[in-house]
């Protein structure tokens, strides 16, 4: 799948990003991605509510093979092959892949957030950081004996006092540089 592909599949839906992803494609719109173009397949974003529906059209979920298995990503599922003629449908799904991911960013969302912004303080734009609120100023007493801190550890520091660290156990001794002996 090529770029201009995509944009001809995806006009029915509005307008979208395309940038390089893994071995294809992301694709993404209002800065959320809800689509991947891979070697094997494009795939949509789906969840609990859209499960059922590429299941029926003999869909499956995306997956990968590692050293040890193959690993199923179930948010992302392959494209039913009769969506790349009809293009209206495929808008359709399209729009349902946009919602799925549209609710899964905002469950990621930190559910702490409203209740730190100020009454009348606005919140900032996605990805833009609040500015650091001003730093509070202590006083410190005349009287130094009436102070609570504590006399600073005994822990010294310097080559010495690591080689006694390693004598007693409580450093572990250095690796060897020599490349390790695993299997490729």
């Amino acid at each position: 799948m090529d770029r201009e592909f995509l944009i001809d599949l995806f006009a029915g839906f509005g307008p979208v990003t395309i940038r390089r992803m893994f071995s294809g494609f992301g694709i993404s719109a209002d800065g959320i991605n809800f689509a991947l173009a891979l070697r094997s397949g494009l795939y949509l974003r789906a969840d609990e509510a859209s499960f059922a529906r590429f299941e029926e059209a003999g869909s499956k979920p995306f997956s990968y093979e590692t050293r040890a298995r193959t690993m199923t990503v179930r948010s992302y599922w392959q494209v039913p092959a009769h969506l790349f003629d009809d293009t209206d449908e495929f808008a359709t799904w399209a729009k349902d892949a946009f919602a799925a991911a549209q609710r899964a960013a905002l469950s990621k969302r930190p559910k702490k957030r409203a209740a730190s912004l100020g009454a009348n303080e606005p919140a900032p734009a996605r990805g833009k950081r609040r500015p650091a609120a001003a730093k509070k100023t202590t006083t410190k007493t005349a009287d130094k004996s009436k102070s609570n801190k504590t006399p600073k550890s005994a822990k010294t520091t310097g080559k010495a006092a690591a080689a006694a660290r390693t004598r007693r156990g409580t450093t572990a001794p250095k690796a060897s540089r020599t490349p390790s002996k695993r299997p490729r």
